[in-house]
């Protein structure tokens, strides 16, 4: 039985994220974390009768632990299946792209490989910078989650994959700093 939710964001988001979630399921607990250590120290028992939800967030886990989870690990990444990988605003912006959004996807070994359960994208305005776009992507990341929260909290099968395939190449920091581009603001990391 699905009774707690690991929740892998930021300090500022667990407790806005978590009440949303147990809005939607009031016997819910709710297990915040924020760092890898934090969720190496979680025991495999609470990791069984747990779904893991990770929110914009640079931590990596493990896929020792992601076998251990019962109800499925999902990934909130702040950037369309266009641009997988860490600063992809910055590429996107640099590639000259028009659209970008928001992906929700399973979490398996491979960073940002996983199957796609949601997407929320909108139109790049005229003469936005890296930094707009993140703004732009995390907020669509935020109404992304809102869209999932209530499969997420209640139902314990798998969320069902969309017909949608992660492409482009992977971004990561070393990409990033090659094409030149300023430090990310830590609210706003740019790779999940």
């Amino acid at each position: 039985m699905l009774d707690t939710i690991v929740l892998l964001a930021g300090l500022v988001e667990q407790p806005i994220l978590g009440s949303i979630l147990q809005g939607h399921n009031a016997a819910l607990t709710v297990r915040p974390v924020a760092t890898l250590a934090e969720v190496m120290a979680l025991v495999p028992v609470l990791l069984g009768c747990a779904r893991l939800i990770a929110f914009c967030t640079d931590v990596v886990v493990p896929l020792e632990v992601l076998d251990q989870i019962g109800f499925g690990a999902y990934n909130f990444h702040p950037g369309s299946p266009q641009f997988p990988g860490w600063g992809c605003a910055h590429f996107a912006i640099h590639q000259g792209a028009t659209e970008f959004g928001a992906t929700a996807h399973v979490m398996i070994e491979k960073v940002d490989a996983g199957p796609i359960v949601g997407v929320d994208l909108f139109n790049i305005p005229p003469g936005t910078d890296a930094t707009g776009l993140e703004a732009l992507a995390y907020a669509h990341l935020a109404r992304l989650f809102r869209r999932l929260a209530p499969v997420l909290a209640v139902q314990t099968k798998p969320l069902a994959p969309l017909p949608i395939r992660w492409s482009g190449e992977k971004a990561t920091r070393r990409r990033c700093a090659a094409l030149g581009a300023a430090s990310l603001p830590p609210a706003l990391p740019a790779r999940s």
